[in-house]
């Protein structure tokens, strides 16, 4: 049995976000498939693990954690890459987490939801554009930043960049354009040619 077990599926960007700091810092890790599309989230054995009924989870060490900002931290701790060397850039690691989980990733993922696995004809024109209104200042908010840093928290890669990164390769299933936003584009090209990089669909599993 691998060290850290990633319980997960291709689809899922918050679990991308686990696998892609996992291979970044090569860790021993393994992908565990969950039957996400057809309900095996909701399962009783699943559910025993994560009452919130949620992927990721990440099993390591005897221990079972949920969430992606905590198995990020969990990830960088364990590993001692990815993580802040000052108490100054951790904080600074975190802020920026936070800010994805709740501005970045909470536009991204309902966006792309909904443009890929609603059906057309029940898709709300109305919602996806108050997301698309509220996406366009988070890219502007993080383009910034990667012109002036390179990197999101700390000028080099940290599981902040993994957690911010965790929607960016799903390359059409995107219903956004970044061709204005180059220094988004330029930090995912760095992104990509770091050692252990692979896109979702080819870092988790479809099936069992």
């Amino acid at each position: 049995m691998a060290d850290f077990n990633l319980t997960c599926f291709g689809q899922s960007g918050n679990a991308y976000k686990a696998a892609l700091a996992l291979s970044f810092a090569h860790a021993d890790w393994q992908p565990v498939f969950i039957d996400f599309m057809n309900g095996a989230h909701r399962a009783p054995e699943f559910m025993a693990k994560n009452e919130m009924a949620r992927v990721p989870i990440l099993e390591h060490g005897g221990k079972t954690y949920s969430e992606s900002g905590v198995i990020l931290d969990v990830i960088a701790r364990e590993t001692g890459k990815l993580g802040g060397e000052t108490q100054d850039e951790t904080d600074e690691i975190r802020r920026w987490i936070f800010w994805d989980n709740y501005g970045f990733t909470s536009t991204v993922a309902p966006l792309r939801f909904m443009a890929n696995f609603v059906p057309e004809e029940k898709r709300s024109a109305e919602v996806m554009g108050f997301l698309q209104g509220r996406l366009r200042p988070c890219l502007k908010v993080l383009d910034k930043r990667l012109g002036e840093h390179g990197f999101v928290a700390c000028g080099r890669p940290t599981i902040a960049d993994c957690s911010i990164a965790g929607y960016m390769f799903y390359g059409d299933e995107l219903p956004f354009d970044l061709g204005e936003f180059h220094h988004i584009t330029e930090w995912m090209n760095r992104l990509r040619a770091m050692d252990g990089f692979k896109p979702p669909y080819e870092m988790m599993p479809l099936k069992a």
